[in-house]
């Protein structure tokens, strides 16, 4: 195991600490973002010498970029940027105010490009790098009820893709983590949802809105076994552009993927039928 120097957005709860707490045990340096003083303070007695936290609002772009700096030239160079901080937002489309959809991409979109931007000259000056934004299964397919989720998902993965051809030549890599369910905050306390308003939606996602809570501390996935997922792709002297987490991202990926190339067969004649005539 070579130790590197990880700097994780939002270490706080959920996969954010967990990757934290495992960067740490495996002898790694971890420096972690939270939002309070006392979350910094407990962050950096995990393993004091090796685990810093710095106060941060990841919608601040000129403090994320002052963040960066400050932690290149105090603690060290940044080896992994792991783009962890965001939120799920749980709405309809017609329902949620699109208000919550800028705040949904100001945070889980601008702020990991912020982090991505600040961070780049210095893995291009030292040509290597790696760069992990945990997008979701919910970046490859779609559920009812989390749109504006899915849109920024959906965007940080189109990100993250080009951005791996844009940076492969120096050494970078960029992977797209994609977790299923796990056992974390992401559909109780962190979660946004917009109030109901429209009667003819009742019959189709209240169902799905309360099977959505009941999942909340039950979900199938272990966020320590995730962590030490993400540390073995570190460890890769190759790592993949994307990393689905969990049996049931599989299942709805593949079952998504399935449906698509199904449709693009049914109209591939259509599709193909729109150049100018030879």
């Amino acid at each position: 195991m070579n130790k590197k120097t990880i700097l994780i957005t939002g270490v706080s709860t959920g996969l954010g600490r967990a990757l934290a707490q495992e960067a740490l045990t495996e002898g790694h340096r971890v420096i972690g973002t939270v939002r309070q003083d006392k979350a910094q303070a407990e962050f950096e007695a995990l393993k004091p010498g090796e685990s810093f936290a710095r106060i941060l609002d990841i919608r601040d772009y000129a403090a994320v970029e002052r963040t960066f700096t400050d932690v290149e030239s105090t603690v060290g160079p940044i080896d992994v940027l792991v783009n962890n901080a965001g939120y799920g937002h749980e709405g309809l489309v017609e329902e949620s105010p699109v208000e919550e959809l800028i705040q949904q991409f100001e945070v889980n979109v601008f702020g990991a490009v912020a982090a991505i931007k600040a961070v780049l000259p210095f893995m291009r000056q030292r040509r290597r790098g790696h760069i992990l934004n945990i997008t979701s299964m919910g970046g490859l397919m779609t559920f009812p009820g989390i749109a504006y989720y899915h849109g920024s998902k959906y965007a940080l993965e189109g990100i993250s893709g080009s951005l791996a051809k844009e940076v492969k030549p120096f050494g970078i890599f960029v992977t797209a983590i994609e977790p299923g369910m796990f056992r974390t905050d992401w559909a109780g306390r962190s979660m946004v949802r917009s109030e109901r308003s429209i009667p003819d939606y009742d019959a189709s996602f209240e169902p799905v809105r309360a099977a959505r809570k009941s999942r909340d501390g039950n979900q199938p996935g272990d966020p320590t076994k995730a962590a030490r997922a993400m540390l073995k792709l570190i460890e890769s002297p190759n790592p993949p552009a994307h990393l689905l987490l969990g049996p049931d991202a599989l299942k709805f990926v593949r079952e998504d993927r399935t449906t698509f190339d199904a449709e693009v067969t049914a109209w591939e004649s259509i599709s193909a039928s729109t150049n100018f005539d030879s």
